[in-house]
């Protein structure tokens, strides 16, 4: 079974709803990836400019290292975080060495790589600018949604993935990832 499941998508398909609901059914740690968005990059995205890669790549690190702690520790996680390219997937996977842009020095000594179940969260841009209109006080302005759908790279073999689609249920969605989880 793999130790960390990341719950992506691009903003509006409903990742931290899973993630947070996924967790709680697993008994797992539950991290909401926005939360460790340095000031900057929220600044920017408020402002409506998309994130670079270099305004990514030391943010992913920094869940890698957090992933990577609570998983050696025996703790498994359920991570929420749009991780729209595989090069952002296989930084969370792998640490600062599949970076093309390298983050600062990793605390952690030992460089490691997350056994991770990626549940990608997918939908058409109608129905998920639907829900972005609808939400309320988060610094993800609609108008970027365009710009994660061009970004998108939905994951392929060999990643260890599902995709299931926004249209069902939350709690179809939480029950097809554990039942999943089981098989691995």
């Amino acid at each position: 079974m793999p130790d960390a499941v990341l719950v992506m998508g691009v903003s509006g398909a409903g990742k931290s709803t899973v993630g947070a609901m996924l967790a709680s059914e697993l008994g797992w740690k539950f991290y909401d990836a926005d939360d460790y968005h340095p000031e900057e990059n929220r600044m920017k995205m408020r402002n409506g400019v998309p994130l670079s890669d270099q305004d990514r790549i030391p943010w992913l690190c920094n869940l890698h290292d957090i992933l990577l702690r609570d998983t050696a520790s025996g703790q498994r996680v359920v991570l929420a975080c749009s991780a729209l390219k595989k090069m952002y997937r296989d930084i969370l996977i792998r640490g600062k060495d599949s970076a093309p842009l390298k983050c600062e020095e990793s605390k952690e000594e030992k460089l490691g790589e997350v056994q991770l179940l990626v549940v990608h969260l997918s939908g058409s841009f109608k129905v998920i600018s639907g829900r972005l209109l609808q939400r309320k006080g988060h610094f993800m302005p609609p108008e970027l949604l365009q710009s994660q759908f061009e970004t998108l790279e939905p994951p392929t073999a060999p990643e260890n993935f599902i995709q299931i689609s926004v249209d069902k249920t939350l709690s179809e969605i939480v029950t097809r990832v554990t039942e999943t989880l089981k098989m691995k």
